[in-house]
């Protein structure tokens, strides 16, 4: 489970009708097209994200147009997940570029036990789909936790977020 955010404070709950995301969009350019049960997963993610998340730029007061609420653009670049942040209002406040490198290894064996539990969920036993479901979920987590650590300090995020956030950065990677 990602460790509380370190620009977070205990006077000032993340949640908030200000400190959200209301609307999430990936880069049509980075994206790599998976099958429709990914595909699927992806707009579930994207589509849960904006109805319930906890996001805020650390180091905003919650003053102004900074404040939130927020609209994110996901993407790659040269190797780099890119979390392009904007205001409601869709002006620019930041962006945040982190390496994937950190990511390599979680993000390979996710996507392997994915593509094996679209495969198990049409022919294995009910017993063996919640063994690959279980081992699929433990690397989401890890994942999610990962993405929380090397967010830390620019953006804060609940663990629900974190993990839907996981969730797209894997849509990145899809292989079509």
């Amino acid at each position: 489970m990602p460790a509380p955010s370190p620009c977070a404070s205990a006077d000032r709950p993340m949640a908030g009708e200000r400190r959200r995301l209301i609307a999430v969009t990936l880069d049509e350019g980075s994206i790599g097209r998976g099958n429709p049960d990914q595909e699927h997963e992806r707009r579930i993610a994207i589509y849960d994200l904006v109805e319930d998340n906890s996001f805020g730029l650390c180091g905003r007061d919650g003053e102004g147009p900074e404040g939130g609420p927020y609209r994110l653009a996901i993407g790659l670049q040269e190797g780099k997940l890119v979390l392009a942040v904007s205001g409601g209002d869709g002006a620019p406040l930041t962006t945040h570029l982190l390496s994937l490198q950190p990511f390599r290894s979680v993000l390979k064996d996710y996507l392997m036990l994915c593509d094996t539990y679209y495969h198990a969920i049409r022919t294995a036993s009910p017993s063996r789909i919640e063994a690959i479901d279980m081992g699929r979920r433990g690397l989401h987590n890890e994942g999610a936790a990962l993405l929380g650590e090397r967010l830390g300090g620019k953006i804060e995020a609940d663990t629900d977020t974190l993990r839907r956030l996981f969730t797209l950065m894997t849509a990145l990677h899809y292989k079509g």
